[in-house]
C-alpha cells in the first residue's frame, strides 16, 4: 500500500515562493509510478497543476514557469517548488500516485485516475 505525506505549505505574500515536500512510503520505487500534485480550493473541482513520469515533467498552462516538479528517488521525495505566488494559487495541495501510462495520457491532470493520495497541505497566498 503507497503512503503518501505532504509538507511544506504556509501563508506567504504575492510574489512568494514555498516548496511543498511529498513523503513516500510502501514502494520499491517513484520511477514505478506516475506522480503528479493536486491542488483544491473551496468550491473548485480538484485541479493537477504538475505530474512527473521519470524524466518527464508536465504541466498545465496557469503554473507553468512559475511551478517545478522534482523527485529525488533516493529518499522517495516528491517536491513541488512554487513561485511567483498568486493569490488564486491557494489551496490545499495533494500530491498523488499513478500508474505510469497515466503520465502519457490525455488523462494525467484527471485526479479520478489517481489511486492514492495524500492528507493535503494548505498554500495561501495573500494579495
Amino acid at each position: 500500500q503507497v503512503q503518501l505525506v505532504e509538507s511544506g505549505g504556509g501563508s506567504v505574500q504575492a510574489g512568494g515562493s514555498l516548496r511543498l515536500s511529498c513523503a513516500a512510503s510502501g514502494y520499491t520505487s517513484a520511477s514505478g509510478y506516475c506522480m503528479g500534485w493536486f491542488r483544491q480550493a473551496p468550491g473548485k473541482e480538484r485541479e493537477g497543476v504538475a505530474v512527473i513520469y521519470a524524466v518527464s515533467k508536465y504541466y498545465p498552462e496557469p503554473v507553468q514557469g512559475r511551478f517545478t516538479i522534482s523527485q529525488d528517488t533516493a529518499k522517495n521525495t516528491l517536491y513541488l517548488q512554487m513561485n511567483n505566488l498568486k493569490p488564486e494559487d491557494t489551496a490545499m495541495y495533494y500530491c498523488a500516485a499513478s500508474s505510469p501510462i497515466i503520465c502519457l495520457s490525455q488523462s494525467k491532470y484527471d485526479y479520478k485516475k489517481y489511486n492514492y493520495w495524500g492528507q493535503g497541505t494548505q498554500v495561501t497566498v495573500s494579495s
